[in-house]
């Protein structure tokens, strides 16, 4: 699939796409808090679409280990203004949004919205899956272990890429089954993974290949980089790049990141090998 129709928009996947991170809740793992209120979020995305962002996703709601929920109505009133003013602001920029909710893919869509994206897959509503249909958009389906209260509870797989190859090839077959036909992958890097998890994941990304659907590969500032170099996110970026490069070698096809910059670097880079 190497061009997907995001409503009005498309996006060319034939060279792999950076995915720009806007976090409007106050407590991501990374960059929480950091952009309060509409000016900075405007300064922000300006900044990674200059960078060379293809795609920017918007989450609302944090997904870091032993995150809390957030309720429905605040998700709504964090992202729905947000994306409104960006979406006017940036009206030939593709935006994602990070949302496992129905009610809220609905009303992103209807504001600007050209991609859902999921961390639970559509495990968490069974309505999900009927939402994107209704709506065309693509879907990104993320595989997750639990939820981001326990997923680190002692993570454990007899054989993590084929359990993670099987929940995939389960949720594509319904989300065609109920007409969803733009779908991409997201492993779930840190998402109900140990390091070893993780690292096996992305040695053995290119397995996933064989789905027929594009990849994304969301490594940015992880605890697989922080925990084997004993570092902070804050000084992850090196480690993130490196990372991002691995994916790429493996056939990512989008990168979501913190950093945009870097990561056009990396795809540039990789490019020249032909």
């Amino acid at each position: 699939m190497a061009r997907l129709f995001c409503g009005s928009k498309s996006l060319d996947l034939s060279t792999p796409v950076v995915m720009g991170i806007l976090n409007l809740t106050p407590d991501s793992f990374f960059d929480g808090g950091k952009f309060p209120d509409i000016p900075a979020q405007v300064s922000h995305v300006y900044k990674m679409i200059r960078d060379g962002a293809g795609i920017i996703d918007i989450g609302a709601v944090s997904t870091r280990p032993m995150a809390p929920d957030v309720r429905e109505e605040e998700e709504m009133e964090r992202v729905i203004p947000a994306l409104k003013t960006l979406s006017r602001e940036f009206p030939d920029c593709i935006f994602s949004v990070d949302t496992f909710r129905p009610d809220v893919a609905r009303a992103a869509v209807d504001n600007g919205a050209g991609i859902i994206n999921d961390v639970y897959g559509g495990r968490f509503d069974n309505r999900m899956i009927e939402t994107i249909a209704s709506l065309n958009v693509p879907y990104i389906l993320m595989h997750m272990q639990g939820t981001p209260e326990t997923m680190q509870d002692n993570p454990s797989y007899a054989d993590v890429v084929a359990e993670v190859t099987c929940f995939f090839k389960l949720q594509i077959s319904q989300c065609r089954e109920k007409g969803v036909n733009q779908v991409i992958i997201d492993p779930g890097f840190g998402f109900g993974k140990n390091v070893a998890h993780n690292f096996t994941l992305l040695s053995r990304l290119g397995e996933f290949k064989a789905l027929g659907v594009p990849i994304l590969a969301g490594l940015s500032r992880k605890s697989m980089i922080n925990r084997v170099l004993q570092i902070s996110p804050a000084d992850a970026l090196n480690g993130t790049t490196v990372l991002n490069t691995v994916a790429l070698l493996k056939g990512a096809d989008i990168l979501r990141v913190h950093d945009v910059k870097e990561a056009m670097e990396a795809i540039r880079l990789v490019k020249m090998l032909g």
